[in-house]
């Protein structure tokens, strides 16, 4: 189902699922499987499958003064998806949400269902393409902190990259892994197997868990 075009110019309040604040602004844009929101003076991209309501504000007021048109996007809005979106965005700084929290970094590989995100804190982070809840791309030449380039350099992955998680999972086969970020579902410790679509994590006490992939929204080595 398209997104309807009559909220597009709209001032929208809409709760997505996962983010525990909402998210305001005016819809400038729209595609199959995403919209574009302009708020705090920020493009937020929101894949369309995490949204739970939208609604109109009061901002949408026909005799409000008080909102200043949207600027011109710098991202490429031609025949705008979700999936192009992450590729125009790719190298440029930009805040992502995941899970209910927020990182901070650059995209610098996209696969077929998650891409690789460089964050300063975190390194290198597998990230699910489907539990991605909006990403915000910086302007041109914005760096992490005000961080110098020079003092954030980005570093490529330490394996070979497959096309799928899963797939990308059953190399990691062996090693010590973080899964979510300290968000729920977390879990942390030895990924012992992964098998139809089933993973195997021997936890720090020595317990064994099993957890099920499509519930991994990211993953990386610490």
């Amino acid at each position: 189902m398209k997104f309807p075009t009559i909220w597009l110019g709209k001032s929208i309040e809409l709760e997505l699922s996962g983010c525990k604040l909402p998210i305001q602004g005016e819809i400038i844009d729209m595609g199959q499987d995403l919209i574009v929101v302009y708020g705090d003076q920020r493009f937020i991209y929101v894949p369309l499958h995490h949204l739970q309501s939208m609604h109109i504000t009061k901002a949408d007021d026909p005799n409000s003064t008080s909102n200043l048109p949207a600027p011109d996007p710098e991202l490429d809005h031609n025949n705008i998806s979700y999936r192009k979106i992450l590729m125009n965005a790719r190298g440029r700084f930009s805040e992502i949400s995941i899970g209910g929290r927020t990182l901070h970094g650059y995209i610098t590989n996209i696969m077929n269902d998650y891409f690789i995100f460089f964050s300063p804190f975190h390194r290198s982070v597998y990230v699910s393409i489907n539990h991605l809840k909006y990403i915000i791309p910086s302007p041109t030449n914005s760096t992490p902190y005000s961080l110098s380039q020079q003092h954030f350099p980005m570093q490529p992955v330490s394996m070979p990259l497959s096309r799928t998680l899963d797939q990308q999972l059953q190399k990691m086969v062996g090693e010590l892994v973080s899964m979510n970020l300290g968000d729920k579902p977390y879990r942390a410790g030895l990924l012992k197997s992964v098998d139809n679509n089933l993973l195997e994590l021997v936890e720090a006490e020595g317990n064994t868990l099993i957890m099920h992939t499509d519930h991994v929204q990211t993953i990386h080595l610490p």
